[in-house]
Parts: C-alpha cells; sequence; structure tokens
C-alpha cells in the first residue's frame, strides 16, 4: 500500500517469543514500558478479536489493578498509537475494548503466528513422508524463539501466555527430536535431550526420547538407567509409576526388540553391478562426545550443500587440543547418509615435523576407491586428475585431518558437485578459496564439566561438583586437557576430585600434571612452537610474560621493542597458527594453558634471560607513560608528573580527555596486572608511579579492589627490598582507596606511614600528599582540630612545591572543616579559592569536587537553589568522568537538599540513586547516610513502613560502626510521643 506518492507502506512487524518488541519494516519502535508492552502483548496474542477493557485491567493487573487503571489503559494504549504513528489506525478502539488489526490489506507480521505456520506446514510434510522438510520446518519454527517469551513483562495474562508459549516451544522441540531419531540421529540427540530432561525432570515424553536415543548409539545400560531414575523421581515427587509408553519401551530395550534399531538410511546407490569401492576410513566417534552442538549444527548444515551443485569445503581451526579432530570425525559420522559412496580419512601430520605428502596420500586414496596399484600414475598433478576422475558422480566425504596449511590440501579436494572436504588444522586456512572458515574455541563450563563427568563418573563429581569446576577451570575448558586430567583421577580410585585440584592449582606444575600416558598438552603445544619461525618464537615466548587479561597492539609493540606495523604482523601470524587469539580488533590474548606454556619457552629459551626483564620494563614504562598523560589531562597542574621515575619509552599521545579516559577504563586491568608483577627492584617506583597516576580507578568502583590488591603487593615487595621512596608512595595510594571505602583508620596509618617515609626518602610528593590525606581523614572522624592542622600543613607544602591542582584541593578539604565547626562564611570563601584555582588551571575533572564542597556549604547557608544548580553541575562530570563513588555522594547531596526544599518525592529518586551507585564502594557509613536519608523522604511522602525498614538497616550499619550517628537514627524509629 502507498503512504504518498511513491511511497511504499511497509509491513509492521512484531516479537513476543522473546521480548516484545515492534518494527515498520527495518525501523524499530518504541513499544513503552513493561505494562505499555503487556497490552501490545495481550492484543497480538488475541489475533484481532477485541479485548474489553475490563479483560485488559485483569489481564494487566489481576485482582489487585491500581486506583486508575482505566485511565492508566486509555493512556498506554494512546502511546501505542503514537508510537505506531501511520499505522497509529492499526489499533482499533471498539465496543469499550481494543484490538489490533491490519489496515489496507496489508497484514501484521507476528513471530508467534508464524512459527505456527511452520508447525502446521511441518506437520501436513509429516504426513505426506517427507520428513527432511518437517524437520527443515521445524527449525524454522523453533528459531524464532528468541529467549523466555513475553519477557520481563508483568500481569497474570502475560504469566499464563509465557507458560503456554514455553510449553508449545517444548512440544515442537519434542517433535522435531522424534524426527532426529527416525533419520538415525541419534548419538547427536542424546546431549540435547540429556540437557532438556534435566532442565524438565518430570516430563516423561523426553525421558522416552532419551532411553530410545542412548539404546540406538550402543548404550543400553545408560538408557536402562535413565528409567530406573525416572521411576524413582516420579515415585518421589508424584508417588506414581511411569507411564504405559515408557514401561513398555524399558521391557523392550531389556528384550534388545529389534524393532528398536534405528530405521536404515542411505544405501548402495549404485546397483548390483557397482565395480567400484565405497570406502568407510572415518576413525571411530568417540563414546563420550560432549557438546558443540552450535559447530556440529553448522558444520552439518555445510556438508549437506554439497547435495545441490556444489563442492562443499569446511575447515575448522584452533588451537592443540581444542578438539577438532573430535569434533569433525563427529560431524562426519553424522553426515554419512549425505555421502553413500564413501568416506575418506587422513592424517596429514600438518602439526609435526614430516608432514604427510599429497602425492603419497593421493596413491593411498586412489587405492582405497578401487584403483590398481599398475593404474596408478606417478607425480602430483596426474595423480590429483586421476583422483577427481575417479570422484565424478559420486557423492564421497574427504576428512582431511590435521593439515599444515592450504597447499597441502588443495591437491586433495575432490573437485565434484555432491563431493565434501572438512578439515582440521591449526592454521586458519584463510588462502584456501571458497572455504567456510570455522574457528573452534574451548568448551562452555557447563560442557567442561558434562566431559570431566562422563569420564570420572558422576556419583565422585556430584560430591565434589565445586573442586571438579575448579579442576576444568584449571585445564582452561581445553577438551584435551580435561580429558587428561579426568582420565588421571579415573585411574587412582584413592584420589578425590579436591586431590587432581589441589595438584592442578600450582601454575608452575600444572601443565607437567596434564599427562596422561601418551598424551600430554604441553607435547600437544610443543608441535606447533616448533614450527614457529624465530621472530614468531620470540614474540610468542615474550607476550606470554604479561599478567594482564589481553594485551593491545601498542602495549604489545612496547614490550616487543618494535612498531605497531611489524608487530601486528607478528601477531597476526601467531593468530594464524591458533597459538594466540584475537579478543578484539588490535587486542589479544593467549588461552591459559598456552600461557603458561609461552612462559616455560621463555624461561627455556630466551637468550639472554635479562631480555625477559628488559621486556616487562619497556612494557612498564609504555602504561607509566600513558598514563600520565590521561593524569595530566585529568589533573592540570599537579605536580606528580615531575615528580616520577625516569622512563624510557614515548607513550600514546590523546586527543581530548574523553578519549584519555577510555584508554585508562578499557585498559584497567592490564594496568593493575603490570602493576602488580612489576616487583622487582629495577621496577618497584615505576610500578608505585603507576598506581598514583591510574588512582581514578579506586575512584571508579569497578576496578577499586583490582586496585588496592596491587598497592598490597608491591608494598610488601618495597618492605623487603628497603625501598622507604616507593614504600611512601605505595602507602599514600593505599590511603587514597581505604579513604574511599571507608577504612578511615586503616587509611591513616597507611598515610601517617606515607609522610614519615616521604620525609625520610626525600620525596616531596610523598610528604606533602599525606598531610592533605591525614586531613581529609581527621575530620571524618571529627577531629576537626588536628583535620586543620593537617590541611594547613598540606597547603604550605603544596604552595612551596608549586602544585596549584592539589593547593585548590587542600583549600577545599580546608572549606569542609570551616563548615563542619560552624564557620559556614568562610567554608564559602575557602571553595570559592579552591574553585577559582580550577578554573584556572582548567581542571574539569576536579571543579566538580570543588562545587561538591561549594554546594555543601551552601547547603549548610540555606542557599539551596544554589547548591542544587552546584551539585547538578558536578554530577555530570562525574557520571562524565566515570567516577561511581563521586556520583553516588552527589545524588546523596542532592537527596539532602530536595528533603530541605520539601521536595521528598525528588529526595527519595535521588537517595535511591545514591545507594545503587554507592554499591559495593564508599563504605557502609554513606550506605547508612543515604539509607537514613531515603527514609525521611519515604516517611514524608506516607511511606513510614518502608521508612522504618530504611531506618532499621541504617541503625544496624551505625552500631556495628560504633558511629555516633546512631542515637539520631534511633530517635527517628522511636514511636512519637502524645503530648
Amino acid at each position: 500500500m502507498d503512504d504518498g506518492p511513491g511511497q511504499v507502506r511497509e509491513r509492521l512487524r512484531f516479537t513476543v517469543l522473546g521480548p516484545v518488541r515492534a518494527w515498520r519494516g527495518e525501523t524499530p519502535l518504541a513499544a513503552g514500558s513493561p505494562q505499555q508492552r503487556a497490552l501490545l502483548a495481550a492484543l497480538l496474542l488475541r489475533g484481532g478479536r477485541t479485548a474489553t477493557a475490563p479483560e485488559l485491567v485483569d489481564a494487566l493487573w489481576g485482582d489487585e489493578p491500581p486506583h486508575a487503571a482505566l485511565a492508566a489503559l486509555r493512556t498506554y494504549a494512546s502511546r501505542l498509537r503514537k508510537a505506531l504513528g501511520a499505522d497509529a489506525e492499526t489499533l482499533v478502539s471498539e465496543s469499550g475494548g481494543y484490538a489490533l488489526r491490519p489496515v489496507d490489506g496489508l497484514p501484521l507480521d507476528l513471530d508467534h503466528d508464524s512459527a505456527e505456520q511452520f508447525a502446521a506446514d511441518a506437520e501436513k510434510a509429516k504426513a505426506a513422508g517427507d520428513r527432511g522438510r518437517a524437520r527443515e520446518l521445524l527449525d524454522a519454527a523453533l528459531d524464532l524463539w528468541d529467549g523466555e517469551p513475553l519477557a520481563g513483562l508483568p500481569g497474570p495474562y502475560a504469566e499464563n501466555q509465557r507458560t503456554r508459549l514455553q510449553e508449545r516451544r517444548l512440544s515442537l522441540t519434542e517433535t522435531r527430536l522424534e524426527l532426529d531419531l527416525e533419520a538415525g540421529c541419534h548419538a547427536e540427540a542424546v546431549s540435547e535431550l540429556t540437557a532438556l530432561t534435566a532442565a524438565h525432570p518430570l516430563r516423561e515424553r523426553l525421558r522416552e526420547l532419551l532411553m530410545l536415543a542412548l539404546y540406538r548409539s550402543g548404550r543400553q545400560a545408560e538408557a536402562l538407567a535413565v528409567y530406573a531414575d525416572t521411576r524413582r523421581l516420579l515415585a518421589d515427587e508424584l508417588g506414581v509409576d511411569p507411564c504405559a509408553s515408557l514401561s513398555e519401551l524399558h521391557q523392550r530395550i531389556l528384550r534388545a526388540d529389534t524393532e528398536l534399531d534405528a530405521p536404515a538410511v542411505g544405501g548402495d546407490q549404485n546397483g548390483a553391478g557397482a565395480t567400484f569401492v565405497r570406502p568407510r576410513q572415518l576413525p571411530a566417534t568417540v563414546a563420550d562426545f560432549t557438546g558443540r552442538a552450535a559447530f556440529v549444527n553448522e558444520l552439518s548444515d555445510q556438508l549437506a550443500t554439497a547435495e545441490g551443485s556444489v563442492m562443499a569445503v569446511s575447515a575448522v581451526a584452533g588451537i592443540g587440543g581444542v578438539g577438532k579432530t573430535t569434533l569433525a570425525v563427529h560431524v562426519a559420522h553424522t553426515a554419512r547418509e549425505h555421502f553413500p559412496d564413501g568416506q575418506l580419512y587422513v592424517d596429514l601430520q600438518g602439526a609435526g615435523h614430516n608432514p604427510a605428502e599429497p602425492e603419497a596420500v593421493l596413491g593411498a586414496f586412489l587405492r582405497a576407491l578401487g584403483t590398481a596399484d599398475s593404474a596408478i600414475p606417478d607425480g602430483l598433478e596426474e595423480r590429483a586428475a586421476l583422483y577427481r576422475s575417479a570422484l565424478a558422480g559420486r557423492r564421497v566425504l574427504a576428512l582431511l585431518d590435521n593439515a599444515r596449511d592450504a597447499a597441502q590440501v588443495r591437491p586433495l579436494l575432490p573437485g565434484t558437485a555432491g563431493c565434501a572436504a572438512l578439515i582440521t588444522s591449526r592454521s586458519r586456512m584463510i588462502d584456501l578459496a571458497s572455504a567456510h572458515l570455522v574457528d573452534l574455541d574451548v568448551m562452555s563450563p557447563e560442557e567442561a564439566l558434562t566431559l570431566f563427568t562422563r569420564i570420572v563418573g558422576e556419583e565422585r563429581v556430584t560430591s565434589e561438583r565445586k573442586a571438579a569446576m575448579a579442576v576444568v577451570g584449571a585445564c582452561g575448558f581445553l577438551p584435551l586437557a580435561i580429558r587428561i586430567a579426568a582420565s588421571r583421577l579415573a585411574a587412582r580410585r584413592t584420589w578425590t576430585v579436591s586431590t587432581l585440584a589441589s595438584k592442578l592449582a600450582d601454575e608452575r606444575r600444572r601443565l607437567d600434571e596434564l599427562r596422561a600416558g601418551d598424551l600430554a598438552v604441553k607435547a600437544t603445544f610443543e608441535l606447533g612452537y616448533k614450527q614457529l619461525e624465530p621472530a614468531q618464537a620470540r614474540a610468542f615466548r615474550l607476550l606470554g610474560l604479561a599478567d594482564g587479561p589481553d594485551i593491545s597492539l601498542t602495549a604489545a609493540a612496547a614490550l616487543l621493542d618494535l612498531d605497531a606495523e611489524a608487530t601486528e604482523e607478528l601477531l597476526e601470524s601467531l593468530v594464524d597458527t591458533s597459538l594466540l587469539e584475537s579478543a578484539a580488533p588490535g587486542r589479544y590474548r593467549y588461552h591459559d594453558l598456552v600461557r603458561l606454556y609461552a612462559r616455560a619457552c621463555a624461561e627455556r629459551d630466551e637468550h639472554p634471560p635479562s631480555e625477559r626483564d628488559a621486556a616487562l620494563s619497556r612494557l612498564l614504562d609504555f602504561y607509566v607513560v600513558t598514563a600520565s598523560r590521561v593524569y595530566a589531562l585529568e589533573r592540570p597542574g599537579d605536580r606528580l608528573i615531575a615528580h616520577l621515575a625516569e622512563t624510557s619509552h614515548p607513550g600514546l599521545e590523546f586527543q581530548d580527555r574523553a578519549s584519555a579516559l577510555e584508554w585508562l577504563f578499557s585498559e584497567a586491568g592490564c594496568v593493575l596486572a603490570c602493576a602488580r608483577q612489576s616487583t622487582t627492584p629495577a621496577m618497584l617506583r615505576r610500578a608505585a608511579d603507576l598506581l598514583l597516576l591510574t588512582k581514578d580507578l579506586a575512584e571508579s568502583g569497578a576496578d577499586a579492589l583490582q586496585y588496592e590488591q596491587a598497592n598490597t603487593t608491591l608494598l610488601a615487595a618495597a618492605r623487603e627490598v628497603g625501598d622507604a621512596h616507593a614504600e611512601a608512595r605505595i602507602h599514600t595510594a593505599l590511603a587514597y582507596v581505604r579513604t574511599l571505602s571507608g577504612r578511615l583508620e586503616d587509611a591513616d596509618e597507611n598515610a601517617k606511614s606515607a609522610m614519615l617515609l616521604g620525609l625520610a626518602s626525600g620525596d616531596a610528593f610523598s610528604s606533602s600528599y599525606a598531610p592533605n590525606d591525614r586531613g581529609i581523614i581527621a575530620n571524618a572522624q571529627r577531629r576537626h582540630k588536628d583535620a586543620e592542622a593537617y590541611l594547613l600543613q598540606a597547603l604550605a607544602a603544596f604552595r612551596d612545591d608549586g602544585n596549584r591542582q592539589s593547593e585548590a584541593s587542600a583549600l577545599c578539604n580546608l572549606s569542609r572543616v570551616h563548615l563542619d565547626t560552624g564557620r559556614v562564611q568562610s567554608a564559602i570563601s575557602l571553595a570559592e579559592d579552591g574553585i577559582a584555582i580550577y578554573r584556572e588551571l582548567g581542571a574539569k575533572r576536579r571543579l566538580a569536587n570543588g562545587m561538591y564542597a561549594l554546594a555543601l556549604a551552601y547547603t549548610q547557608a540555606g542557599r539551596l537553589a544554589e547548591a542544587s544548580e552546584r551539585l547538578a553541575a558536578a554530577l555530570g562530570i562525574f557520571q562524565d568522568s566515570r567516577q561511581r563513588f563521586w556520583e553516588g555522594m552527589t545524588n546523596f547531596r542532592l537527596a539532602e537538599v530536595d528533603l530541605a526544599a520539601g521536595r521528598p518525592t525528588a529526595a527519595a529518586n535521588r537517595a535511591e540513586q545514591a545507594l545503587t551507585a554507592l554499591r559495593g564502594i564508599g563504605g557502609e557509613s554513606w550506605r547508612a547516610s543515604a539509607l537514613t536519608t531515603l527514609g525521611r523522604a519515604l516517611n514524608e511522602i506516607g511511606h513510614s513502613g518502608r521508612a522504618r525498614v530504611c531506618w532499621q538497616e541504617a541503625l544496624a550499619i551505625f552500631e556495628r560502626l560504633g558511629s555516633a550517628e546512631s542515637t539520631a537514627v534511633r530517635n527517628l524509629l522511636a514511636p512519637a510521643t502524645v503530648g
């Protein structure tokens, strides 16, 4: 239909089989609040029928509708019309209710309706005997589900429909699994059915299908065990016996009924007179194949395309031990029905020193296809041509395992429509034309635990599940490592799972522990390492030394002492060999076990050994210099930059403050890991500097714990070597982070140590910052006289050092002391002086702290509008700077201002936001203060019950801390007296 001249109206699309969403064509529409989306869903699922207003009120709110339910319903309907825009007439009002109907013959596109149509067509295809088509249609139906139906919608109608839709999805899944078993896909159905029966333990049809799949997979004992478990569960939960069909299947399995055997699939397509041989060379698939459903489906679908007019080629790449061969063999067995003329297999030994020659492999393939030795020509080209001729008109699968590179594989490709090649390799075959590339990753934790359990036995694992998760975690979820660890445990009945977990906990011994018989993780990695060129091997070794979760290209370039272009070429080549992973564009990481192996190689092969320390020193310099640039942009005029230890790397430059902050927070894990491992005497001072330069990470909340742990690690190292200068700076950083977390006594001890050590070592930075920190702490502890003395001392030290930014900070801190001792006007003046310096320096981030201090003084002076204005401006800066602690504190102060100004609803909202931001940071004292303010606001708007809960929680915190604030909260909780 036309919207206007030259415009075609696009169809409306809706989804309910997941989150409720709406689109016009490809343009998303705003579906509104949860209640508004609940109304939309209720109308969509009525198929155009009118729903009366009472029906909709009941659907949205049930037995307890709000007082203005009808008005709210009309509002939601009005908003839906507005969201529909040009299609507003789709929402029809009639008979006091509403309906959604197509307009001008353009139907509404609803995923639920599409799923039901697919299901109906699948039933027709099944009835007509076209089971393959039926399965495709059922897959199409099930693909429309996107998580939980009607996700997040409130109301009884949504809850009832959610249950119905989940049941429908499960019913379609059962039908699809039945078709899988009829098609002979029993082995791959086992894992899915195992998961489904665990999720729906009382659903007997799923148990029946699982028993049948296990029996057809040659696992009769497990099939009978499923029945025993089912009978026991039904008796315990419901007091009933299994249904008749389940019991009958049990009896048929006991007597090995031949009619239960898998149906014949495929067959001899070539008649009795065929003269060629049908090779069946696939190795046996492992009995405990686990998980990998997405990869199995992807590869199976790709191989199935060989049934058309093309040859299918899939190449699976991945780290050694990730299970490439196991997956490929399993998929090849699954796909055998598509290749009735045979399956070829060869181990190309590409990871070893003597990879197989394509010419020799072709000779073996030709013999397997029935070619006489006398007819096999010499020379690669001639054999490849005869091989392709022998496959003409046939449908054969060639599994080319453990390939070295594309050059080794090309002559072995069938080259004929209807045939396929499935390749595994440690190298990504990006230069293999038309190949479907699959990168195989490690197992998920659930898959890993399942594999471990299948080898070790459920009884041993169930009682030590936590230890079992520790084992598979130590194995890095790598299938080979898990199989080795599980096999060792299975062979040692006196070991517990915890015994194995403790052995694998030692990183330096872990690779040696992961050995069983002729299987060893280290040997698997060694094959790949030995193939590297010298420059690649050096990069592989040195990159493994860095402790971070990953590493950026620029940081790697510093560590390797190369330019970015050469570094990228090296790292990408390591990615292609599967020894390194590309975490994201410009970022790289190791699998945990590969990192351990890389470090072992560095200790064994890096000459001279001093190059290891030199590489880490270059990385530390890179982070220090780059962090100093971020610090300078955030704190212009701060003199820390002038007091840093000498560095040699240029670091990164930033165009603006936003890009600098983005670098800091995205690199937080790597920066802190680098500082934490820089414990040698030569690197300690630079590591301490790095932590001071990145102290904004302590304010963000997310990185505060890791930041403190890095400091405590370095503090122990500094004490061990007697480096007073480094120790002073680390104490300074610890005082800061512990003040933020409310541990004031610990923070004061750190600040005191920083002051003494700073003076002893001649460190002007520590000795001037420490009294500033002690003043902040003393004021928070209500030791106002001490606080003022410390801050005046800090102010003089900052002025002597020309540290204008810190001078402003000391002035604002003094403002707080004056305010807390009743000198409101001088508090305002001091804060204004600090703000003037911040403005002069262009210190936007610190200006927010100044405005915060000034707002507190304005609040005390009764200038509430000005206080609110300053706090709102500061809040925007804190949010932009990702300072979650100060974001929370500013919301708390705004709540206090709103409460004082008679805006209790606004105050409650602000206090809630403060509590959210302060969760996990800032210490319990501030959380209790925010709860107290929230309680006051709630009490004023009539929510006295909720208010008392807030006050009770606040009182418990204050009493636990021994705070004087507990008296004021106890008075709030006391019942009102009647005079």
